[in-house]
This record gives structure tokens, sequence and C-alpha cells, in this order.
């Protein structure tokens, strides 16, 4: 209990006090002549605070009861794996239908970059959205080796992300994907000698 104390208390007094045009204003003024003993009680310190808006959390007098930050769920790693021919592959979406064989035509989007990142062809249009899949065999000598790797082992619906050595990708011009387009086409084989990432999204195996 805390203890008591015997305070003076100066009574305040409303008046009016006269200014411009006439009108007047409440004016509060203390009357320290009034010594009337009040007794009143102290009040401890850490309600005092509590009441002018500081509480014990904020000043950390009680640590403890703060409130504890959510544990931070760490992103999916999506882990890259080394093929001894030195494509890079990494997959992003794991497909759930049929699986793509060596020999096997499958139909695919893509879309390819040059390894610092600039965009250089692809099936799906970049504003509307829209896509025109390719047609692809499997097969030596028709696509790029690389990318063969890359499709081989995918299961429909799946996505890979994958950067493809020079050596493994447009050693001749007769090799696709390729832009039927002259624009797309050019721009796609003057980079042949660049490593070239391809994201790939496997749609059928005819």
């Amino acid at each position: 209990m805390a203890a008591s104390a015997i305070q003076y208390i100066p009574r305040a007094v409303l008046s009016l006090r006269s200014i411009d045009n006439g009108r007047f204003k409440m004016v509060t003024t203390m009357n320290f002549n009034d010594q009337t003993p009040r007794l009143v009680n102290k009040v401890p310190r850490r309600l005092l605070l509590q009441f002018i808006g500081f509480s014990p959390i904020s000043l950390n007098v009680y640590p403890l009861l703060a409130v504890q930050k959510p544990e931070m769920k760490e992103p999916d790693v999506i882990r890259t794996r080394k093929l001894a021919s030195g494509v890079r592959i990494q997959d992003i979406v794991e497909g759930e239908g049929p699986e793509a064989c060596e020999g096997n035509t499958v139909e695919v989007n893509y879309v390819c970059r040059r390894s610092n990142g600039y965009f250089v062809h692809s099936t799906v249009d970049q504003f509307s959205g829209e896509s025109t899949p390719v047609v692809l065999p499997l097969n030596d000598n028709e696509i790029i080796e690389g990318l063969k790797e890359v499709l081989v082992g995918m299961k429909v619906g799946g996505k890979r992300r994958a950067l493809i050595p020079p050596s493994l990708g447009y050693i001749n011009e007769n090799l696709e994907p390729i832009p039927d387009e002259f624009g797309p086409r050019r721009s796609l084989l003057s980079h042949a000698s660049e490593p070239l990432i391809f994201e790939v999204q496997l749609l059928k195996v005819l």
C-alpha cells in the first residue's frame, strides 16, 4: 500500500478577462492563498507512466512479456545439377504426365536468354501472353544437343531452366529450335557463340 501524504493543493479559480472589441475569454487562475490541507495518496510511478500513455513493455521494463517475432520460413532452394556434358539444369516445376525419352517428339514452350539475362527469343509473347509452341524431335542432328539433354527425362507439365554451353548449342543453323522470322532468327544465331539460358516447359509427348 502506497504511503499517504498531506499536500497543499491550490484552488483553481475561473474568471473572465476582457479582450479587444468587447469580447471576453475564460481564464483559469490558481489561488495559492488557499492553503487548505488535503489528504492524497501518492501514485506509484508505474501507474503514472501507464496513465500518461507509456507501457512497461514499451519501456523494456518487462522484456519477457514483449511479443515475439514470428518465425520466418526460408524459401525453397532451387538446386542446380551439372551434367557430364557441362549443361547445368534447374528443375523449377516437377511434371506429373508422361516422361519424354530420346527418340520422342515433344511439344514445348521456351524462352531463350543470353547468360547475362538479356532476352533473345521466346514462343510466348511478352505482352499478350499468347504462345506458339514448337514441336521438337529428340534426335541427334535435329535439335541442339544441350536442349535435348534438358528435355529427356522431363515429365509433361514440368518446367526446367538450363545453361547450355555453345559447344552443345547452335553449332549449325539447321538445328532446332530456330525462329522462322528473319529478325528473331538472326538475333538468335548472332549469339550462337555464347552460353544460352533456356527456360522450357514440356506440354506434350507426341
